[in-house]
């Protein structure tokens, strides 16, 4: 059954989310505050993008300190050579470097950025760049649990969604949008935020 889906935050992993989103059906609209889209991933890799590695998926897990099963379901549920395979198919040739990393062949992190955008257009996904998310628009049900019903930009419009994503990435580069509005979101949302 359809959904309307909003995703808030156009870095890779808001994007990757309302692609798959559209994809499987559903009425996607993707809110990006920056005037463009993957600002952080321009960056990455020293601007080449080492979008993810190709050694073996059970590798990885050597390369999380804390507690690595809490990722098996996650990494086994879409590996890193199903990342590489979307690429390919997006139409980004890869290279494998040094210590399995995989970086575009171009060496350009714009090839990611583009094959991203381009696959969500491809999708359906409406994508809304400028439109800084201020809140989160929580409804109380009669059973006392909240849901969320929707998202209020700064300029005060409220859109309605029946499922919101929020993928706004931590606080670790300011200049990039990473400003921590995910955690003050999910605080306001009655979330716990450690």
């Amino acid at each position: 059954m359809s959904k309307n889906i909003i995703v808030v935050g156009g870095g890779a992993a808001g994007m990757l989310a309302a692609y798959f989103a559209a994809e499987a059906g559903n009425k996607v609209a993707l809110l990006e505050k920056n005037e463009k889209l993957g600002k952080k991933i321009y960056i990455t890799g020293k601007g080449r993008c080492n979008f993810t590695n190709g050694c073996a998926t059970e590798e990885l897990f050597e390369s999380f300190i804390n507690n690595p099963r809490f990722l098996y379901r996650a990494v086994y549920g879409y590996t890193n050579y199903d990342v590489i395979d979307f690429f390919e198919t997006a139409g980004v040739k890869t290279k494998m470097e040094r210590g399995g990393r995989m970086f575009p062949l171009s060496d350009h992190s714009s090839d990611i950025i583009r094959a991203l955008e381009q696959q969500m257009k491809k999708a359906g996904v409406k994508i809304h760049l400028g439109s800084r998310v201020k809140r989160l628009l929580v409804e109380k049900e009669e059973d006392g649990n909240a849901r969320i019903t929707g998202i209020q930009l700064d300029n005060g419009e409220k859109i309605q969604g029946e499922q919101v994503l929020v993928a706004t990435g931590g606080n670790s580069y300011p200049s990039t949008g990473s400003t921590g509005d995910g955690y003050r979101m999910a605080k306001e949302s009655g979330h716990t935020v450690t």
